[in-house]
C-alpha cells in the first residue's frame, strides 16, 4: 500500500500525481492533494481549487479578493 505524503495514511486506493517537472506526489484523498498542491489566494489564503483569477503573476480565488489587493480590472465573469 502507498502512503499519503500529507497525512501519512497507508491506503490501498492511494493515487499518484505527476507534475510537469516530473516530480511525483502520493495522496490518499483529493483533500490531501488540494492541501499540498493547490495555490493559495494571495488575499484571503484559501486554496484555489477552481480557475481563480491572476494579475501580474499573483493568484486570487476570485475578483473580489483581487479588488481588495488593488486590481480592479479583473472580473469573475465576462
Amino acid at each position: 500500500m502507498k502512503k499519503c505524503e500529507v497525512c501519512g495514511n497507508e491506503y490501498d486506493k492511494a493515487f499518484t500525481v505527476t507534475e510537469t517537472d516530473g516530480s511525483e506526489h502520493t495522496f490518499d484523498s483529493f483533500e490531501c492533494a488540494i492541501h499540498a498542491l493547490a495555490p493559495e489566494c494571495s488575499h484571503c489564503g484559501c486554496r484555489v481549487v477552481g480557475h481563480g483569477v491572476e494579475q501580474g503573476g499573483v493568484i486570487y480565488c476570485c475578483a473580489n479578493c483581487a479588488k481588495h489587493a488593488g486590481h480592479t480590472a479583473l472580473r469573475d465573469r465576462a
